[in-house]
């Protein structure tokens, strides 16, 4: 959905005010008394009078916990992705949003995977401040799912710094760096072709697709309206492919009886 299309917010009451008041003092106070219990488990973190305490810039001498740590943010992203791109989920796709979800799924999986390393590096102590932060995180944060996976990611490398853990914010960071760069190597668009006439809706769709096809773009969706008259289409486009240069062929490959008004979404 594009910007124009999304409603006006509704000013907020003083009652929603004060209820998210009060809802944030209530997750800071079961924050403050769950670190307290968990720090009395034991094994529940390294600690020093009681007191949690990093490894600091001498963790990124511990070769063989990066090593491991690599190892497993890989098989999280390989796991992760098997099951998010799977070849049948595309037959569903009727939307940007739908042929963007593979990407936050293989996020969520490299923030599990980090935050089951901060878990084995610090104990329960440090589930329970996420799941805090996660809830402070969500209240009233509006942003698409794309970036709320990135918001996530980002808060765990501040959160690795803020525990003295340098050497696992830096990796997090280096791997989410390469990982988004994968992600968004193919930029998603959804165009609509409207004003057609209904009696080449069919042979518009062929020729839009053909285009398409020939520029590298890669067809998820296809939707012909004979009703509307018009033909839609989710493709994901090369990296280097830019959608002004794609609008141009557009123009100029299709036939003029075929051709139609072009409305594009850019996710």
């Amino acid at each position: 959905m594009r910007a124009a299309d999304l409603p006006p917010r509704a000013p907020l009451k003083r009652t929603d005010v004060a209820v998210g008041a009060l809802v944030l003092l209530a997750l800071c106070a079961w924050l403050g008394v769950a670190v307290g219990w968990a720090q009395d488990l034991p094994g529940a973190a390294r600690s020093q009078g009681g007191d949690l305490v990093g490894e600091g810039w001498g963790g990124f001498g511990d070769l063989a916990f990066l090593g491991k740590a690599v190892l497993t943010l890989s098989l999280a992203t390989v796991l992760g992705a098997a099951i998010a791109y799977h070849p049948r989920r595309y037959r569903t796709v009727d939307s940007l949003e739908a042929a963007d979800a593979p990407k936050v799924f293989v996020v969520y999986a490299v923030v599990g995977a980090i935050i089951g390393i901060m878990v084995l590096e610090y104990g329960l102590v440090v589930g329970f401040v996420i799941f805090g932060i996660g809830g402070l995180t969500r209240f009233r944060t509006d942003l698409p799912a794309p970036d709320t996976g990135r918001l996530i990611l980002i808060t765990l490398i501040g959160l690795a710094c803020g525990l003295d853990l340098p050497h696992l914010a830096v990796l997090a960071a280096a791997f989410g760096f390469v990982l988004f760069s994968l992600l968004d190597a193919r930029a998603t668009f959804h165009i609509a072709v409207k004003g057609l006439e209904r009696d080449v809706v069919g042979q518009a769709a062929e020729a839009y697709r053909g285009v398409l096809e020939r520029a590298g773009c890669r067809v998820l969706s296809e939707r012909k309206s004979f009703a509307k008259e018009q033909v839609s289409f989710i493709f994901r486009a090369p990296y280097r492919l830019r959608r002004e240069r794609l609008a141009r062929r557009l123009e100029a490959e299709v036939a003029e009886g075929l051709r139609g008004v072009v409305d594009w979404e850019v996710d």
